[in-house]
């Protein structure tokens, strides 16, 4: 069969099992069976698959329409503009996470504008971070990128998780600095020194409830890490074990980073008594989606 008549049967398939984008998708994976881009795919529209190439596509293609996300399917997910590696043992990273990441970098550049004491940014080489949660490791690679002098931490309950982590920080890291993102297996913090010398925590936990599952994309129920994306009844569960403890691991005046569901905004910030200088980021949407919280000196959260 043609290259051209693959692409069109894929995406007449695609269409009619409902998926958004269909002939974007047919295209990612015939690039990935082919390993080819959209340029050759023009160039060369008469190309004969051979016989394997043709039952990978098929294969991929119908496994794509019964549902199964096209990250898993490839292995790849762009994360601020870098190429991460996925299995099904992490969640998809999402554009809305890279909020995240952009309020780290803003409240490192203003602390170093009102020159806080609390916040080494004057030597970056003593800025310690730590991503709570890290699955395929894109906050704390990230981090790692932007912030090439600081100590970067990363955690995950899941040992399949950390191992795609510790792939795409040998991959992404660039100066052979990838043993510098330190990986621990931790149910949270439960497993790290908390010892108050940490300048931010970071996380993007499970944060859906199982009450609420229902509203949950199906394909996010079926093919992604339940314990990536469910957390208790109300969803809050994982986030009430991280405040007392991102509390015990921050330096004072250091900062807590999470990210929320879109009507958790109250119910984090009721959680978040003793801490200074609470806010919620909006993601492009207009949504609260980060919870921003600053450890204090004199008080002890409540």
């Amino acid at each position: 069969m043609q290259l051209r008549q693959a692409l069109h049967s894929a995406t007449a398939q695609l269409e009619a099992a409902a998926v958004e984008e269909p002939r974007f998708h047919a295209e990612v994976l015939v690039f990935h069976v082919l390993t080819c881009d959209r340029a050759h795919l023009f160039a060369h529209p008469e190309r004969e698959l051979t016989s394997a190439e043709l039952a990978q596509y098929e294969q991929l293609v119908a496994r794509r329409a019964a549902g199964e996300p096209l990250q898993y399917l490839t292995g790849h997910q762009e994360f601020w503009k870098a190429d991460f590696l996925v299995t099904p043992a992490v969640l998809i990273p999402r554009p809305e996470t890279e909020h995240l990441i952009e309020e780290v970098l803003a409240l490192i550049q203003l602390e170093a504008q009102a020159g806080n004491a609390a916040l080494p940014v004057a030597d970056a080489r003593r800025l310690k971070l730590i991503d709570v949660g890290t699955g395929s490791g894109a906050i704390a690679v990230t981090l790692a990128r932007e912030l090439p002098q600081a100590e970067v931490h990363a955690v995950d309950l899941s040992p399949d998780a950390l191992q795609v982590a510790r792939l795409n920080a040998e991959r992404l890291v660039t100066e052979n600095l990838g043993a510098r993102v330190h990986f621990t297996q931790s149910d949270v913090l439960a497993s790290v020194v908390r010892d108050a010398s940490f300048d931010f925590v970071v996380s993007n936990p499970p944060y859906v409830g199982r009450n609420e599952a229902d509203k949950v994309q199906d394909v996010v129920k079926h093919y992604e890490p339940p314990m990536a994306v469910f957390a208790g009844d109300d969803g809050l569960d994982v986030i009430r074990r991280l405040i007392p403890q991102a509390w015990e691991a921050l330096r004072p005046g250091g900062w807590l980073l999470i990210e929320i569901g879109y009507t958790q905004s109250e119910s984090v910030r009721a959680l978040l008594g003793g801490w200074q200088a609470v806010h919620t980021v909006a993601d492009l949407a207009g949504i609260p989606r980060v919870m921003v919280a600053r450890k204090t000196i004199a008080r002890t959260p409540q």
